[in-house]
């Protein structure tokens, strides 16, 4: 490969970690003098993996044990039998993964890339590293450690990377990175006739569209989805007023053209921000929100592979920064601190900007802003002196994300709708500051009798929309019935029509006075002919938590159904797990083998079996988040 780069950093990355880690990696390789180049690892053809000297692999695990998107197609080719264990001689490689101890699969998608990457012949530089959520300073508890190792090993192992050999320069940053993006400013006279703020729908289109393409931080979908816009029909109390949990039940229709879904799908949201907020910020950061602008690369040579997009049509700033920059929500990362301590005039908000950006301070700052979500607003008028430009304000300030829902309703029983199941997110500091998530916040507040464009976008899930003749154990406790709702009414729809397979479906709550949700659904479908009823050989299973001394959970209620479960997995049938992605994957995972050991009389070791040959066959699925 012509002007190869002698050190490789591929990234896969699902909410924006890996791209964070990814980019740091850069940054220290630079510092280091070391040719590097950062790609996204569906964006690089993984035929030429065998002509790099080094790679570093940085990895994000998703769900349980899955990986990231932008992995799939490369993760495939490497699966590839034509591929021998001498193919990787040669190269030297190091992988770090980001994941979270409370899943079951605890960084699965970087352990399988690293011993894959190993049978294939390629020589590791460092054991890998594993980032983790649950430790007291994040994936950075093991990245810093992981780093240091990293650049000791290289300057022994491959000093050829560096251009000047083993001597590195400024590691304690005492100059600036240059950042990676430029603002051109536009003329407003020019600019104002061409793009109104009326609110015209096809407006906000474009203007969504428009921003978005020049986020720099903005994760995008390699299947191109367009977005929609949908209004608001029903906010519904699920939960008993007063009950510590609120969740809702939400309806839209479409505003533009026909929606379409299947059960099991995803919809993506995109939250509006409190226009205080937005005000707010524009204020502290002294932006004129009437000047138009455009967002492309520093350097368009060396950014032609990032995910920034250069755009020719300016916008607005107060209309980028609402819809790309999460200034009142998401925590900034470490490395805004440290170029936030460029800018500190006040010499006291310099050293403690310094310091949270130094090794030394790591722990007190994730106290400080990890912990606390404090948010980008909040870190600014903690330092008042700090007056950054903006270039580095939209490089640096997290991205505006969309929010991802499991679809509650079928498209069948509801044409042109699409409805949610949501709790409302809030919780307490360790300070006892009160945080409320963004986007369910947002949505609860909205009045269905007011007109609100909510700009969407529709994804496969993980939960395959089943055929009519197959049978289904569906688990969905709290609000992973979401998407069992729309299973049912989906089947309900089918069975007027003709016969349709058997569904068990084991819900759990604390209360059934208090967030026994959907209850007059599910009863409605347990009566005389019902998708769940015993004649048609269903049956719906609820476990209330917290109503007795001993608390009973779903697992529980499975095990009291353990013939009918494997009655039911005899005759082919499919599980269905929708949930938390703490313990409550793993604990019905748990319950299914010891089921299936009960029932069958087959050796521990063959009801194992039985289960991953299950999960082979597609007939095991999961849908968890955290």
């Amino acid at each position: 490969m012509e002007d190869n780069p002698r050190m490789l950093i591929l990234y896969a990355s699902q909410t924006g970690n890996a791209l964070d880690v990814a980019e740091r990696v850069e940054r220290e390789a630079e510092r280091r003098e070391c040719r590097v180049s950062v790609r996204s690892m569906d964006d690089f053809d993984a035929t030429f993996l065998p002509y790099e000297n080094t790679v570093i692999f940085i990895v994000s695990t998703t769900g349980q044990g899955d990986t990231p998107d932008s992995m799939k197609v490369f993760w495939r080719f490497l699966l590839q039998r034509t591929l021998n264990y001498q193919w990787l001689k040669g190269v030297h490689y190091a992988v770090f993964g980001l994941g979270d101890s409370g899943y079951q699969k605890y960084n699965f998608a970087a352990k399988k890339l690293d011993k894959r990457i190993m049978d294939l012949g390629a020589m590791p530089i460092i054991e890998r590293g594993l980032g983790d959520d649950q430790h007291p300073s994040g994936y950075e508890g093991a990245l810093d450690p992981w780093l240091s190792s990293l650049w000791n090993v290289l300057k022994q192992k491959t000093p050829t990377i560096f251009r000047r050999g083993v001597e590195i320069l400024d590691l304690d940053m005492k100059t600036l990175d240059r950042p990676k993006i430029q603002i051109i400013y536009h003329n407003t006279d020019k600019t104002q006739s061409l793009f109104s703020d009326t609110s015209d729908f096809k407006c906000i289109q474009a203007q969504i569209g428009r921003a978005r393409s020049m986020s720099s931080g903005i994760l995008r979908r390699d299947d191109n989805s367009p977005h929609c816009s949908l209004q608001m029909t029903k906010n519904q109390h699920l939960t008993k007023a007063g009950y510590g949990r609120d969740v809702r039940h939400f309806e839209f229709e479409a505003l533009s053209s026909d929606i379409d879904y299947q059960v099991g799908d995803v919809l993506e949201v995109l939250p509006s921000q409190n226009p205080a907020a937005v005000d707010a910020f524009l204020q502290r950061c002294n932006l004129n929100p009437d000047l138009y602008i455009t967002v492309q690369p520093n350097d368009i040579q060396k950014c032609s592979d990032s995910s920034i997009n250069s755009s020719r049509d300016p916008i607005k700033i107060r209309t980028f920064v609402e819809l790309t920059m999460d200034v009142a929500s998401a925590s900034p990362r470490r490395y805004f601190f440290e170029v936030m301590s460029f800018f500190a005039i006040a010499e006291h908000e310099k050293e403690r900007l310094q310091y949270f950006a130094s090794p030394e301070g790591r722990d007190d700052l994730y106290q400080y802003n990890q912990k606390e979500r404090r948010t980008v607003l909040e870190v600014l008028e903690d330092f008042p002196s700090v007056q950054m430009p903006f270039e580095w304000l939209v490089q640096l300030v997290p991205p505006l994300k969309t929010r991802s829902f499991s679809i509650a309703s079928s498209l069948s029983a509801h044409p042109n709708q699409v409805h949610l199941t949501v709790s409302i997110v809030s919780w307490m500091t360790p300070f006892k500051r009160k945080r409320c998530g963004l986007c369910s916040t947002w949505l609860a507040g909205l009045d269905p009798q007011k007109k609100v464009h909510i700009p969407v976008w529709f994804y496969r899930g993980s939960l395959p929309p089943p055929p009519t003749s197959l049978p289904l154990i569906l688990i969905g406790p709290g609000t992973g019935c979401a998407p069992f709702h729309g299973f049912v009414e989906e089947r309900a729809v089918q069975s007027v029509s003709g016969p349709t397979a058997p569904v068990l479906f084991f819900f759990g709550c604390r209360n059934e006075a208090s967030d026994f949700l959907y209850r007059d659904f599910w009863l409605f479908h347990t009566q005389s002919s019902g998708v769940l009823s015993e004649e048609k050989g269903g049956g719906f299973f609820v476990a209330f938590s917290r109503d007795q001394p001993q608390k009973v959970y779903v697992q529980h209620k499975m095990k009291e159904e353990s013939q009918r479960i494997w009655s039911l997995l005899s005759a082919g049938a499919a599980v269905y797990i929708a949930g938390s992605s703490t313990k409550m994957p793993a604990d019905v995972s748990s319950a299914l083998e010891e089921i299936i050991l009960k029932e069958s009389g087959i050796p521990k070791e063959s009801a194992a079996r039985w289960l991953r040959l299950l999960e082979k066959d597609g007939r095991y699925n999961v849908e968890a988040w955290s």
